[in-house]
């Protein structure tokens, strides 16, 4: 009964662990990331690829940028507001920040 038991256990912690790990652009395009920004050109907002060159080689870029996604942020790229995601999962915020950095 104790083997089942741990076994049940262990699979369904691997696959609560794989939703940690998904895909940082469909936690993107989830949270409505797409609406505003894209990879290499600028909307509203500046591109992915923009972002990483700014931020590039800069100690707590990661940090920084979680924040003003967190929290929101305005003036940084211009007079346009980036909107607050207070309800991103910490996990999902990493993700994104260094798929972000990344580009």
């Amino acid at each position: 009964m104790k083997l089942k038991f741990t076994a049940l256990c262990l699979i369904a912690a691997s696959t609560f662990t794989g939703l940690a790990h998904a895909n940082p652009t469909d936690i993107a395009k989830a949270n409505k990331c797409f609406s505003c920004h894209s990879l290499d050109k600028k909307i509203i907002g500046p591109s992915y690829q923009d972002i990483a060159q700014k931020y590039a080689g800069q100690a707590g870029a990661d940090i920084k940028l979680a924040d003003r996604m967190r929290k929101g942020a305005v003036g940084v790229w211009g007079s346009a507001p980036m909107p607050a995601y207070p309800d991103i999962s910490d996990a999902d915020l990493k993700t994104v920040v260094k798929w972000v950095l990344s580009q």
